[in-house]
């Protein structure tokens, strides 16, 4: 079971609290009428999925209620960051360099 920390509520708390939302940073069209039906298709059903780190929209649902991103390693299924909604996605690059390793 993963264990997820809110980064609103401030605490971690077991998966089961939360409910996925998908692929995070996926931008709407601006005028959907205008997209042709594989282009819509591509927008509704069509996500990059690789095999490693990936951005996720999750939901706190029986706690705070609000939605926020997190980048998940899908090898490990670890959780390597979150971040609130609007916010840039972290640079794990940049932090492991912080930090010597």
């Amino acid at each position: 079971m993963l264990l997820i920390a809110c980064p609103y509520c401030g605490i971690e708390r077991p998966e089961i609290e939360f409910r996925y939302g998908g692929e995070a940073h996926i931008a709407r069209p601006a005028d959907p009428s205008a997209l042709t039906d594989g282009e819509w298709a591509n927008f509704l059903y069509f996500r990059s999925n690789p095999k490693g780190v990936v951005a996720e929209r999750w939901r706190h649902a029986f706690g705070c209620g609000r939605f926020f991103n997190c980048l998940r390693d899908t090898v490990s299924d670890k959780i390597l960051a979150v971040y609130k909604a609007g916010e840039a996605r972290p640079d794990l690059a940049a932090d492991e360099a912080g930090r010597g390793a």
